[in-house]
């Protein structure tokens, strides 16, 4: 196993890669990235990025909510994060009273900071490479299953001995497909209280319109506080826990970029796909993302006509239409992306290459035979795949489908068991549960989404997918999805709270009987069941035969590719860090965008009223009276930038640094003609988009009046 670590330190070290490209492993900066770095204008060291023992950078990033990031900016606790990041907790927190979300919040005093139930951020406090215990037991002649018990019996016996103190946890990682592991050591705080959060105008400013898009116009972000106990270590919410005193906390920089200069993103990237085979990226552009995009773009017209009418409606969904959006329009301009930079070609190339390679030198010849039987595969399994997307997209659009299965499932199974201590933990949940989500569910919207998604569902997916039982359901209703619709929403118990709260008064074979008697869930039931008996278990089969080989093909490129590829591991949700520039942009023919954009971009966008461009009086005020302070430059206000960093989901709220470590901005999305860099990085048209940190300060102070926030921040020239 040695031979693998050092193949993937020599791959790296060796090749000359782009500044623009990568997500690297921050504690291998000093040995991979430093001296590049350095070159492209980094003042730091690499233990200022980077030290297990002392203070650094490291100490100043979390994990912000368990999906994004965030950053520790006072050495009062003082956490800042995107709006959308934060827009969970703010929701939550909202009322139509006191609507969070609308109209924004400041907290006047730490004690009227209100507590974020169930937020935790993430602090990590070492990384480690543990390769070869991990795999140590596995030779050429162990099997998959073998394999995965092996390695999960060496990960628990690490973990169980690793020296950690008692409010650390240890967590084993797998990198390059599985071919190297690393111990990550973290801390988890949990008395997490929203600080401010601007109002949705000005966090959420475009709003569906502008998401994944440059020009942009929004600032982004929210603000938090960690609290600890007496000793600064985590503790359940209590009233006499202190404002957490970090190890390290940002400067903000008021000085602003130009073009050019090197910038770096620390944070938390979900996942990318870089070394997906060429056939994976074609199928992907030419029928998953397709199914995917049709069944949401169906949700979000009946969500947003719905909105539009109803405030209720409005607060209930607001979230779920985010989060909805957010990855239906990312495919969108993925699969624009992957075709407008040839990627299936340029993987094909790249195949072609590594196939040659092979061929010129014998001791790769062990490795010819896997591309091959990697196609062979994804051709074998494409129907399956696209099944499973249309399937996944209906069952978890559909609230009704998705909640039926979700609440009823485990109460019958207790009820048809029959253990009394069960069946009564079982309802205690049931209800629970139910009344969590019945507080954002408009039966009358998700009646509209279910019609749809059915018509579109049995449309797109052969019959021979449905399952017989599926098949009848739908036979029953002459084939159409209103008619069926109508007939599960007036069945169902799920879509009346007083009819949900009766279940529970019912004698337990009365309610076994009203829950199986309930059409929505035998729906649910039936088209869950068919998809497992007539794709699921074929899809999972081809699935797991891929992660095998596209191990084996990770582990091949290391070795047969080591002086013509940068071999940097996937995203997965690790603490990582990304390094460019400053650029501007030139997304199609006699098009430029530049990398700034301005107060005056916000006001030319204004729609008064509009729930994406509207602008609160104030602001409008203070851009009538060019009232910047110390913020605008030369009579404008800089609100947003981009630059080449390589980023995906999860670096929402990260942070963006100058070449000090200074905090020039933050991360919150990407150029929408570049959303293909979880898969194809291409430096062409690939920007990732922050509010500029001047902006965001501005708003703290003079939209805000939170004078007391800004006195907890070091502000630098």
């Amino acid at each position: 196993m040695k031979k693998i670590q050092i193949l993937i330190v020599t791959v790296l070290i060796s090749l000359q890669s782009l500044a623009d490209e990568g997500m690297w492993l921050p504690y291998l900066l000093q040995s991979l990235n430093y001296k590049q770095m350095q070159a492209l204008g980094l003042k730091l060291k690499a233990s200022d990025i980077y030290s297990v023992n002392d203070g650094s950078l490291k100490d100043a990033i979390v994990q912000f909510g368990g999906g994004c990031t965030g950053e520790v900016i006072s050495n009062q606790g003082l956490v800042l994060t995107n709006h959308h990041c934060g827009f969970g907790a703010i929701q939550r927190l909202s009322s139509l009273s006191n609507n969070y979300v609308k109209d924004g919040f400041w907290s006047t005093t730490k004690g009227a900071e209100l507590p974020a139930s169930g937020l935790t951020v993430t602090f990590i406090a070492k990384m480690e490479d543990v390769t070869t215990t991990i795999l140590n037991g596995i030779t050429n002649n162990t099997t998959e299953a073998q394999r995965q018990s092996i390695i999960e019996k060496n990960a628990a016996s690490l973990v169980s001995g690793y020296a950690k103190k008692a409010f650390e946890n240890v967590q084993i990682k797998s990198f390059y497909n599985g071919n190297m592991y690393v111990a990550i050591t973290s801390v988890v705080y949990n008395d997490i209280r929203m600080v401010a959060a601007p109002p949705e105008s000005i966090g959420a400013y475009g709003a569906d319109t502008d998401n994944w898009v440059w020009p942009r116009h929004s600032a982004d972000f929210s603000l938090f506080r960690i609290y600890a106990n007496a000793n600064n270590e985590p503790a359940a919410y209590s009233p006499t826990n202190k404002p957490y005193v970090p190890k390290r906390s940002l400067k903000i920089s008021l000085k602003g970029v130009q073009e050019g200069d090197f910038t770096m993103v620390y944070g938390f990237p979900g996942r990318t796909t870089q070394y997906l085979p060429a056939i994976a990226v074609e199928q992907i552009i030419q029928r998953n993302n397709p199914i995917k995009i049709k069944i949401r773009t169906a949700v979000l017209d009946i969500l947003k006509a719905n909105m539009q009418q109803d405030a209720t409606i409005k607060l209930q969904y607001a979230s779920k239409y985010a989060g909805i959006a957010n990855a239906w329009k990312k495919w969108q301009g993925e699969s624009l992306g992957l075709t407008k930079t040839n990627a299936v070609a340029k993987k094909l190339a790249y195949e072609n290459a590594f196939i040659q390679n092979i061929k010129k030198n014998t001791q790769y010849s062990i490795y010819a035979n896997i591309l091959p039987s990697l196609n062979e595969v994804y051709e074998q399994a494409a129907n399956y795949f696209y099944v499973r997307d249309a399937f996944t997209e209906t069952i978890n659009n559909c609230e009704i489908l998705n909640q039926s299965l979700a609440l009823y499932t485990p109460l019958e199974k207790a009820l048809i068991d029959g253990k009394t201590e069960v069946i009564e933990k079982e309802k205690t949940q049931f209800y629970a549960k139910y009344k969590s989500f019945a507080k954002d569910y408009s039966p009358k919207v998700d009646a509209l989404v279910l019609a749809k998604l059915l018509d579109i569902y049995h449309t797109n997916v052969q019959p021979i997918y449905w399952g017989t039982a599926a098949t009848i359901n739908w036979n029953t209703y002459n084939n159409n999805g209103t008619t069926m619709a109508a007939a599960l929403m007036a069945s169902t118990y799920l879509a009346d709270s007083a009819k949900a709260k009766q279940l529970l008064t019912m004698g337990n074979n009365d309610l076994l009987l009203a829950i199986q008697n309930d059409k929505a869930y035998a729906a649910a039931s039936a088209l869950r069941d068919g998809y497992i008996d007539n794709a699921a278990k074929q899809s999972n089969t081809y699935q797991a035969d891929i992660n095998t080989l596209q191990r084996n093909y990770m582990k091949a490129q290391l070795e047969v590719m080591k002086t013509s590829k940068i071999l940097y591991p996937d995203a997965n949700s690790t603490l990582r860090i990304t390094y460019g520039k400053v650029l501007s942009m030139q997304p199609k023919d006699g098009v430029t965008y530049n990398y700034y954009t301005y107060l005056d971009g916000v006001v030319e966008k204004y729609i008064p009223n509009d729930y994406e461009y509207n602008v609160p009086a104030k602001l409008l005020e203070l851009y009538r009276t060019k009232d910047y302070g110390r913020y605008g430059v030369q009579g404008k206000l800089p609100v947003c930038f981009i630059a080449t960093n390589h980023t995906t989901g999860g670096n929402s709220g990260s942070p963006a640094l100058d070449a000090s470590g200074n905090l020039i901005g933050l991360n919150f999305d990407r150029a929408w003609e570049g959303t293909m860099s979880d898969i194809n990085y291409d430096a062409s048209i690939c920007r990732n988009i922050m509010v500029d940190a001047r902006y965001i300060v501005f708003i703290i102070e003079k939209f805000g009046g939170a004078t007391h926030i800004i006195k907890e921040l070091e502000l630098v020239q």
